[in-house]
């Protein structure tokens, strides 16, 4: 109590007794007159001194009325107060709950199957062909663990594009099979058969059931996740593969198990010739078995996996940004779209915005590809008919596409340069003048390709009325891309599904009737005008912002099946993704754009010469790494 007593005097002092506290405690006069020039500087004015006193007095006043309060305890009313009982303190309210977060909203490109058990699934997807889903766009196989080996089908309607997921899983996982739906899309022959060269599920009542990608003499299926293939197959195969020349089709009997016949695909007198796998017009290594009556082509059996490396199996081992490299080597005239599509489905599933000027640079980025692509198109295509002029003009000028890419991400044919969350680098400070450059030079060089080669009445003739293509064959067959708009069909994904910058821009859809060689040939030269007019919209109209988003190190998909596709060079390149919430994909599909491509060689090449299947594999326009994958 004495120290509070003491120290309670102090705060009830002055400004006055401060000041004059204050000049008590001032340096001694002896001391050095600079130090006493400083403190008078220091010093307030009387008039201030004044002010200060009285604004200090009317706060003091409240601390003197207080003081009494503060004795209130000595004095006789002290003991009432202590009687009296206290209040109660009040209940703390508690603390609000809090609010529970919201649940995150479903991805764009979130895929939510129908599922079907196995003996309905011929009958419910009929149905859905019936209401107007009449285009298979993809078919996955998957092994699910413990729940068994399926199949994913996805269809698309045919005017909306709307998509439906359909999920079957076969009842026994030691002998899986399904049913076929050859019948219903003449694609499921080969898209049923790679699900039974990786997964072991046959397809009852298939026409030919053999393997597709992987040789004969293999054994086991290496993408079910039991499988070891290493016990069982040599790491190098030696000598030549074996070529079976017979269709397996695998019917049910009455007890549940498996019936197999063999069907030969020739006959002894039938004359089989082979184009490729080593000839330089089935554009990569491609085996044709060509049966043929005189000249006349009257089958064609194609034989694939030649290059066939595995990548969807691979990319299961990867993290999402190491599968990004892989998506290159597949279609590498379509590394852009290719990694674009990819990217866009993490994106998606994650629920990532990438900003408006990484959209604007994909778009145009895709346009030159897509320029670039169908370059190459124009020039192999003149080189396979004998064209070598104009072989090298498409070169010319594809030239300096390349070298834009060059000068934008370091690459020309393998392109790192989409990222998940944007791009790995922004454009070059030269990037909109060379681009606008190239625009001017190729609508200028068109008319040169439609003097020396459109025009040649050698050209039309060998290509007007060959290879005809129906709309339904198209639609069949799941042939998108310009050969599918060259028999009539729109299917441009760019229009029905817009994607990154295209619901901005106009261009027309090339669409033509005739379905025949010249008419996928004029298509191409169609689209790189319309490729050049969506890029002149948009090169000088790049909006500012980030060229990339921040993102985790380790990247992490959520739980969940998703599918996106964009508009590939030669169609619709599509990406289904099923995660298990990891670093690296449960399971990664493509669907590849030159599949379809192949295999309605066959139909399309029957009643032509035998030259004519070079015109027709020209303008139909495949790349057999994208298919082999």
């Amino acid at each position: 109590m004495e120290e509070k007593e003491q120290l309670t005097p102090q705060t009830e002092n002055t400004a006055a007794e401060v000041a004059q506290s204050t000049s008590e405690t001032a340096a001694p006069a002896e001391e050095a007159t600079q130090v006493a020039e400083v403190s008078a500087e220091k010093a307030a004015p009387a008039e201030e001194a004044t002010q200060v006193a009285e604004v200090c007095a009317e706060k003091a006043a409240p601390a003197e009325k207080a003081a009494p309060a503060a004795e209130a305890p000595k004095t006789a009313e002290a003991p009432k107060a202590e009687a009296s009982k206290p209040a109660a303190p009040a209940t703390p309210r508690p603390a609000a709950p809090r609010p529970a977060a919201k649940p995150a909203a479903p991805a764009k490109n979130e895929v939510k199957a129908e599922v079907v058990d196995a003996k309905e699934l011929h009958s419910t997807l009929a149905k859905l062909k019936e209401e107007g889903y009449i285009f298979l766009e993809n078919l996955t196989g998957v092994d699910w663990g413990e729940e068994g080996l399926g199949v994913v089908y996805s269809l698309s309607h045919g005017e909306t594009f709307e998509m439906k997921h359909v999920k079957a899983v076969a009842e026994n996982k030691e002998e899986p099979y399904l049913d076929t739906v050859c019948d219903l899309w003449d694609i499921a022959n080969f898209y049923e058969r790679e699900v039974y060269d990786f997964y072991g599920i046959k397809f009852l009542n298939h026409p030919d059931m053999r393997r597709i990608f992987l040789r004969e003499d293999w054994v086991g299926h290496p993408f079910r996740k039991d499988d070891k293939p290493e016990e069982h197959n040599e790491e190098i195969a030696v000598g030549d593969e074996p070529i079976s020349d017979l269709a397996v089709c695998y019917t049910l009997n009455q007890d549940g198990s498996l019936n197999k016949t063999e069907t030969p695909l020739f006959e002894e007198d039938d004359y089989v010739i082979n184009l490729g796998p080593q000839h330089p017009s089935t554009h990569g290594v491609l085996h044709f078995r060509t049966r043929i009556d005189g000249e006349t082509i009257t089958k064609i059996d194609p034989h694939l996996g030649y290059i066939h490396r595995g990548i969807e199996k691979i990319s299961e081992e990867l993290t999402y940004p190491q599968t990004l490299a892989l998506t290159d080597r597949m279609d590498y005239l379509g590394a852009m779209q290719n990694r674009h599509a990819l990217c866009a489905c993490i994106e998606q599933a994650m629920g990532v915005e990438v900003s408006d000027r990484v959209q604007v640079i994909r778009t145009i980025m895709d346009e030159l590809q897509r320029i670039d692509s169908h370059l190459l198109f124009f020039s192999c295509l003149c080189q396979d008919m004998g064209a070598t002029t104009a072989f090298l003009y498409g070169f010319r000028d594809r030239e300096l596409i390349l070298d834009i890419f060059e000068e934008t991400c370091g690459g020309r044919l393998i392109l790192n340069y989409n990222m998940i969350g944007g791009l790995a680098y922004d454009i070059h400070p030269n990037f909109q003048k060379r681009v606008k450059e190239f625009i001017v030079t190729m609508r200028k060089n068109l008319k040169e390709y439609d003097d020396i080669f459109t025009g040649n009445v050698i050209f039309q003739t060998r290509a007007k009325g060959v290879g005809i293509i129906t709309k339904e064959q198209a639609i069949s067959f799941g042939c998108t891309g310009g050969t599918g708009r060259a028999s009539g069909w729109s299917n441009d994904l760019r229009k029905h599904r817009p994607y990154a910058a295209y619901d901005r821009v106009d261009f027309k859809e090339v669409v033509r009737t005739e379905g025949d060689s010249f008419a996928r040939y004029m298509i191409r030269l169609d689209e790189i005008r319309e490729s050049l007019h969506i890029i002149e919209q948009l090169i000088d109209n790049i909006p500012e912002g980030n060229f990339a988003e921040k993102m985790k190190p380790v990247i992490k998909v959520p739980a969940g099946s998703y599918y996106s596709a964009v508009e590939g060079s030669r169609g619709i390149l599509g990406v289904y993704l099923e995660s298990r919430g990891d670093k690296f994909p449960y399971r990664l599909h493509y669907r590849a754009t030159g599949l379809p491509l192949v295999a309605v060689m066959d139909t399309a090449c029957r009643g032509n010469m035998i030259a004519d299947l070079i015109t027709i594999g020209g303008t139909i326009d495949y790349v057999v790494p994208d298919i082999d994958r």
